[in-house]
Formats: C-alpha cells, structure tokens, sequence
C-alpha cells in the first residue's frame, strides 16, 4: 500500500524549501511525495530539481500548469488523477511538518475515513529566525523555541505542539467540539474515495473550497476524524490578496447545497461527465 503526500504551491520557493525540509525529516520515509503547483515561475522548479536530486525523481514529482488565477483545486485534481498511491496526504506548501507527522497519518487511516488535522500560524515575525537546521531538527516545535522567537500567541498552540503521550493527544483528538471537515492544509484519505466524489470541485477558488470535497465525502458515507492534536502543522505567514469576500459568500452556499441535497459528485471536477459515470481511476 502505497502513500504520497501532495503539496500544494505558488511562487513561494522559500516556504517550500522549509516545507521540504519538513518531510525530509519526517521519522517515516514509507511515503512520496508530489508538488501540487498552480503555475509557480522557474524558481521553483529550480528548487524542485534540487531536491529530486535529494529525494530522487520517483519519489518526488511536480505537476505543474500555467498561472492563470487561483486554481488550487485544478491542480490537487491533476496530482489525485496522475497519482499511483492507495492513500493522499494533503498538505500546504508553506506549512512544516514535525517529525512524526506522517507516521501519524499512517497509524490512524482506516476505511470509510478521513483524517483532518491542525494549523498553528505563525505570526509574520518569526519567519525571518526560521532556519532549515531548526526546522530538520525539530526545534522549531518545542515550546522554548517558539516562546523565545515569538510563535505562541494562542493557549490552544500550547496543546498542540505538546508532545503529548498517544492516549491522551487520541483523547483530545475524540471529543474536540471542532467541526471534522476536511482541512486542505493538513487531511489525509484514500485516493478511490476522493475519486468517488471525483475530486475537487473546480469552479471554487480560495475560501472552503477544501471544505465542500469533504462534504460530498460525507454524503457518501466517509467520515472525518480529528488529528489535531496528534499531527500539527505549522504555517509560514503569507499575506492572502487572493481573499474576495463575494467568493467567500459563494462557496459558503455552495456547501450549504452539498450538504442539503446530500450531493456525492461535482461535474467540475476530475471527470466532467453525470454524477452517474465514473472518473478514470
């Protein structure tokens, strides 16, 4: 059985390199890894062939299509479509991983569920003291570091970042009164579901536009389940001038509709064809 981890990017090569180094580290190496990248410029793909000559081609790929907005879910339905793996991590390009965030993922899928995890952001300070030997050795999520360079601003961090023993993180995880909607940041699943639903609905842009795939997994029967405190992530802060608050607006109907007409399939995804065709597995 096989797992990849899909990253998703657009023109930020430092985040991702940090990103990289994350999953570099990770204490589990049974996983590829596939960059999700939305029409990102060649300093990225210098980056990415640098670290195909780390990791190796097979286990690393890019799939790439020209910049022409914001088009995430176009390119996660792409990297879902060409991928070969049984089980999808999805993570974002400026995030972090700590070391044994995959392995967690592996140890709690199972089927008919979904994984959804958390996001710890960093406020806009605390990038510039990022370094990719605190990051490969895990310092950048231990309290002290965080503390000394200004990443906790929240009490609910505090939690999150403890490495806690599995029963109890598994206990937090269990009656979290949080919502288990699927987080595109940080949700893992299995491939022949999300291609059940047919991916990604491609008409949405930024804002819930992860939300709705999780959704019509719901409807379907797959159920999300919380890793929040047992694999978090740690955000790199970027500014967002992809927010449109009239897209907002329009995703959030568009979920109040999946979730009321109990819709499985979106014909703007993997497969444009009738909900009662599949797509090419």
């Amino acid at each position: 059985m096989k797992t990849e981890v899909i990253i998703s990017t657009y023109n930020n090569p430092a985040a991702l390199d940090f990103c990289l180094h994350g999953l570099a580290a990770q204490n589990s190496n049974d996983f590829q890894m596939c960059i999700a990248d939305d029409g990102s410029g060649p300093e990225t793909q210098t980056l990415v062939e640098k670290w195909q000559e780390i990791f190796g081609p097979i286990r690393l790929r890019h799939v790439w299509h020209p910049d022409t907005g914001f088009q995430k879910n176009k390119i996660l339905n792409q990297a879902v479509l060409t991928s070969t793996a049984d089980h999808l991590i999805f993570i974002d390009g400026d995030s972090m991983a700590r070391k044994d965030f995959v392995q967690t993922h592996l140890a709690r899928r199972r089927p008919g569920r979904f994984l959804t995890g958390g996001l710890i952001r960093l406020p806009a300070g605390v990038s510039p003291r990022l370094t990719n030997a605190s990051i490969a050795s895990g310092e950048i999520f231990f309290f002290a570091w965080l503390w000394r360079n200004g990443g906790i601003t929240r009490p609910g961090s505090l939690i999150k970042l403890a490495y806690l023993p599995r029963p109890l993180s598994r206990l937090l995880d269990k009656i979290s009164l949080v919502k288990r909607t699927w987080n595109g940041c940080n949700s893992s699943g299995w491939r022949a579901d999300i291609l059940a639903v047919n991916g990604f609905d491609e008409t949405m842009k930024y804002g819930g536009e992860d939300v709705e795939l999780g959704a019509r997994l719901n409807n379907l029967g797959i159920i999300g389940e919380h890793v929040r405190y047992s694999s978090p992530l740690l955000h790199i802060h970027h500014e967002r001038g992809y927010v449109h608050a009239e897209e907002l607006a329009r995703h959030r109907k568009m979920i109040a509709a999946t979730r009321r007409l109990k819709k499985t399939w979106t014909p703007d995804g993997i497969s444009k064809s009738p909900a009662d065709a599949s797509p090419v597995a």
